[in-house]
């Protein structure tokens, strides 16, 4: 399945739904109503847990035509970030190229990482698609995108082996890691990526069922129309099992918590000269059968 936020209007709740097709909203609670209880939030839908979601799929696959009470054409719908996160994991230095382009670049490390590097994105960062990345020239001439692979975590997730750990994955969308590259703070990166709107998120959350090998996915970004970026999840240099088996050694993690996994090479900071969002840039993310989230840079 492939789940979105949305509401009609830009003041009105929020409500979850289903891509019927790549145009098509369904409103899930209304569509449903007669057989089952859909929780109001994605959040709620994801604690309900996997014999909850098999049921959906179940009585989504046996619905007759939807009627058109409960769905809508998604030009006309306000699409918001899938869920707000309890917490966000960043991984930093994940792709071999990139490694290289931030020694270079940003003064980190040659040396690949023997253990993954992981940082803290604040719930407060995220927005979803077509939402505003805030430029504070006060606080930054450098603001520089990531586009990476989100895996949202579908169960609770403790000292995880590798074996089990795609079994805690929910589903996967898209996330781009904004940073304020001149506000890292002695090593520190915590405010750099941690600044309101530095986490779009979305389009869309794609269930794992979907996405069987979440390691075999193109990734590329573009800031107004041109490329920046271009991968594969194949060239990670920590699968997403090896991150979790990591995070979870030491931290738990609950339903609704986000993973982002890590940016292929093509940021800004490494281009020659280093070029930055600027107000009035249009930049998107694109993964291969998830989608593309685009948000407009604006002053503040």
């Amino acid at each position: 399945m492939r789940l979105v936020t949305f509401s009609l209007t830009t003041t009105e709740q929020c409500r979850l739904g289903m891509l019927a097709d790549e145009h098509t909203v369904i409103d899930l609670a209304a569509a449903l109503r007669d057989v089952i209880d859909i929780p109001a939030t994605l959040l709620g839908y994801i604690a309900a847990g996997p014999a909850f979601h098999a049921a959906v799929i179940r009585h989504v696959a046996a619905a007759p035509p939807w009627p058109a009470t409960v769905r809508f054409g998604i030009q006309d719908l306000v699409l918001h970030a899938p869920l707000r996160p309890g917490k966000i994991v960043g991984v930093g230095l994940n792709y071999v190229e990139h490694v290289e382009e931030s020694s270079r670049a940003l003064d980190t490390d040659q040396q690949r990482p023997e253990r993954p590097v992981l940082f803290s994105k604040p719930a407060t960062a995220v927005i979803g698609p077509n939402q505003p990345i805030l430029h504070d020239s006060r606080l930054t001439a450098q603001l520089d995108w990531e586009c990476e692979l989100a895996a949202v975590i579908g169960s609770v997730a403790h000292a995880v082996d590798e074996d089990h750990a795609l079994g805690h994955i929910f589903g996967y969308s898209i996330m781009n890691d904004i940073s304020a590259r001149d506000q890292r703070r002695s090593g520190q990166w915590f405010f750099s990526k941690g600044q309101d709107s530095y986490a779009p998120f979305g389009p869309v959350v794609v269930t794992s069922d979907e996405i069987p090998d979440p390691h075999e996915l193109t990734l590329s970004l573009d800031v107004n129309g041109e490329q920046r970026q271009h991968g594969n999840t194949r060239n990670m240099l920590f699968t997403i099992p090896e991150l979790i088996a990591d995070i979870t050694s030491g931290m738990t993690l609950e339903p609704g918590d986000v993973i982002s996994t890590g940016s292929p090479q093509g940021v800004g900071a490494a281009m020659t000269p280093p070029t930055y969002l600027r107000p009035g840039d249009i930049v998107s993310a694109h993964i291969e059968r998830i989608g593309t989230l685009s948000n407009p840079v604006k002053a503040v």
